[in-house]
């Protein structure tokens, strides 16, 4: 199974450390961010991935020669004339991953101990193009599930603003983990271009087609501040 790591993003939530250099590359406790999450997929079989690049893309790609790319097979998406966002990130890399097999997709800047192996598992169970993992946890934003797991809608917890597929029926708030288990057929249900965020797809595609969510209570750590980068280094050691 490949991966596609999101390395791409400017990471402005963890400046000072990404006005000099990217955000996949920062560390918890001496070692980079990207550097675990490929370890932690390699511990699952996982030895094949995409790397999607802007900010300081050079950074990441002279990172990782220099460490012989951990042993992987490792082909880049190179985004560095125009970023793209999650949703326009994962059209651009549709060469690498258009193979009719299942891959996942993880964002460079999440810490988790999920099993992965599980999460896959369900995915194939459900038949489905696209499984999001999620978990019960504080987060300003939730994706709403209805008994059987498949997302109905959206809640900005702050304001209170709603993106429902149908009327909300006590559906489960749920935050996104930040990796999807995705089936190639995807391509041929995003109908955006250019620069979008995956999300926004899915939010359409809840209304016409069965998306499941894939609840895990594993730790989730989204390393996108500096305070959160010390929380991580409690815990992932």
């Amino acid at each position: 199974m490949k991966a596609l790591i999101f390395a791409a993003g400017k990471g402005t939530r963890l400046k000072p450390f990404t006005d000099h250099h990217p955000k996949a590359l920062a560390v918890v406790n001496g070692v980079p961010l990207l550097e675990r999450n490929m370890k932690f997929l390699q511990s699952f079989g996982i030895n094949d991935f995409v790397i999607n690049i802007y900010h300081f893309g050079d950074q990441i790609i002279d990172f990782l020669k220099k460490n012989d790319h951990f042993g992987a097979k490792i082909e880049f998406s190179d985004e560095r004339e125009e970023l793209l966002e999650t949703g326009g990130g994962l059209v651009f890399a549709r060469r690498f991953l258009d193979h009719g097999e299942d891959f996942l997709i993880m964002n460079a800047d999440i810490l988790t101990d999920l099993d992965v192996n599980a999460f896959v598992e369900y995915h194939k169970e459900k038949k489905d193009f696209a499984t999001l993992a999620v978990s019960d946890r504080k987060s300003s934003r939730k994706l709403l599930f209805n008994p059987e797991m498949i997302l109905r809608g959206w809640l900005n917890v702050e304001t209170g603003e709603q993106r429902l597929a149908e009327f909300n029926k006590g559906f489960k708030p749920l935050a996104f983990s930040g990796i999807h288990c995705i089936n190639p057929e995807i391509f041929n249900k995003i109908k955006r271009t250019g620069k979008f965020s995956i999300m926004e797809e899915y939010l359409d595609l809840m209304h016409t087609e069965q998306i499941h969510g894939y609840e895990h209570q594993g730790i989730l750590i989204d390393v996108g501040r500096p305070e959160s980068v010390l929380e991580a280094e409690k815990i992932f050691k």
